[in-house]
């Protein structure tokens, strides 16, 4: 017995047309849209840093216009090198997102042997801010007023006096080294686990100098328990007009700026990805936001995506000229 086979009429093609189409509108309809539940951010410093005077206030603002938590998870320690390699491994599923910063475009030049690759682990998302560095100083224990008495003080003791940073290989680091190179001094470099830590100790006085991200020194020069002698770059910051600038002092090639960015797990949906932009354009849109950003010392940047990502190569690649210029190394 032979079997027969009929080709479907138009009518049953139309039928099964339409039910897959049903099929699928059920599908998109079932997927939970973003963020369906809270979202873990790695911030991979300490609290108290730059870092978190930046993702504290998003995190606030994330949550009141979704209605769900942004939820700061601070992994410091090997300058930012340990909360990236968590992050690195985490679910790609637009639940973990990653708060880096410019040390992770240095760290490549200074960390012979990361577990992870900044820009094939991960999927730039978004640039957050953007800050100047400062050269502050703890006025107890600190004479100068100007960076040039600093300076002046520096060759006068070479070695005695010292600064924090985050962490080797951070840009606080990078900038001592720099500022060094550059004025021909001599100030003894002390690493910490985070700005947050290192902040701290200068304000209590157990260092010297830092010279750190103006965001999170920003209000500990208005409340004068830090004094700030320059602003690393080729003009004053709208926030302190009365610190000079790199180029007033005589330090046309002394610019060090530190950025913040967002990143996520290689992997995460690019319809993921998207709605994780829209939401913190818009946060960063919001006036609380873009006047604590204002106080801090930033700007609103507009670096988005293969943009952002164009900007973190090539900030590898400055910041690998610096760091063998400089001479600097682990500690």
């Amino acid at each position: 017995m032979t079997d027969t086979f009929s080709a479907p009429s138009r009518r049953d093609l139309l039928r099964m047309a339409a039910a897959s189409a049903a099929v699928l509108s059920g599908a998109v309809r079932a997927q939970p849209a973003w963020p369906a539940k809270p979202v873990t951010m790695i911030v991979p410093f300490p609290a108290g840093g730059g870092t978190d005077a930046f993702a504290r206030p998003l995190s606030g603002q994330f949550t009141k216009q979704t209605g769900q938590t942004l939820i700061i998870d601070n992994r410091g320690g090997a300058g930012g090198t340990l909360g990236a390699s968590i992050a690195s491994k985490g679910a790609p599923d637009g639940y973990l997102l990653f708060m880096g910063a410019v040390h992770h475009a240095i760290a490549p030049s200074v960390y012979p042997k990361l577990d992870y690759d900044i820009e094939k682990d991960f999927v730039p998302l978004l640039l957050l801010a953007n800050v100047p560095q400062v050269v502050v100083v703890n006025p107890k224990r600190v004479s100068a007023n100007t960076i040039q008495e600093f300076i002046a003080e520096a060759k006068r003791t070479p070695g005695k006096l010292n600064y924090a940073s985050a962490g080797a290989g951070t840009s606080h680091h990078l900038a001592g080294e720099l500022f060094k190179l550059q004025t021909g001094t001599f100030i003894t470099h002390i690493p910490y686990r985070g700005a947050g830590p290192a902040l701290a100790d200068l304000i209590s006085g157990n260092v010297d100098v830092m010279f750190d991200g103006l965001g999170s020194s920003a209000q500990h020069i208005k409340s004068g328990h830090i004094k700030a002698l320059m602003v690393a770059g080729a003009q004053r910051n709208p926030a302190f007009p009365n610190v000079p600038c790199a180029r007033e002092a005589g330090l046309p090639d002394y610019t060090v700026t530190t950025w913040y960015g967002l990143w996520a797990p290689k992997g995460t949906p690019a319809a993921v990805q998207t709605r994780i932009v829209d939401e913190m354009k818009k946060a960063m849109a919001a006036d609380e936001l873009k006047t604590i950003w204002a106080n801090n010392g930033s700007e609103v940047p507009n670096l988005v995506g293969p943009q952002y990502g164009a900007f973190v190569n090539s900030e590898i690649k400055r910041w690998a000229g610096v760091v063998k210029a400089s001479g600097a190394k682990l500690e």
